[in-house]
């Protein structure tokens, strides 16, 4: 079986979520696409890169979700949601290749 790069699982949680919650108009039901990817997406950090590169890349894709919503009063929405999760996707990957197991 292949594996789903972890950085794609990322973008998917921050993407899915915030179009699920837009186009559905259910804020819950968005979360619970961002809690679901992010926890498949830490699992995986720790399993690829070590605890700390998981606690670190998991903080990040928190704080990406939190800063989200700021810079999309200054670009919009879709923007926002796209470089944060391009932000996240670059580390992951980078952390991956420097520490991956």
């Amino acid at each position: 079986m292949t594996k789903v790069p972890t950085a794609a699982i990322a973008a998917a949680g921050l993407i899915g979520g915030y179009g699920v919650a837009r186009f559905t108009g259910r804020r819950p039901a968005g979360g619970a696409v961002l809690a679901v990817a992010g926890a498949g997406a830490a699992y995986q950090w720790r399993r690829s890169a070590g605890t700390g590169a998981a606690a670190a890349l998991t903080g990040l894709y928190l704080t990406a979700f939190g800063g989200s919503h700021p810079l999309a009063k200054r670009i919009g929405a879709w923007p926002s949601v796209l470089a944060v999760t391009g932000v996240v996707a670059a580390a992951s990957v980078l952390t991956e290749r420097r520490l991956g197991r």
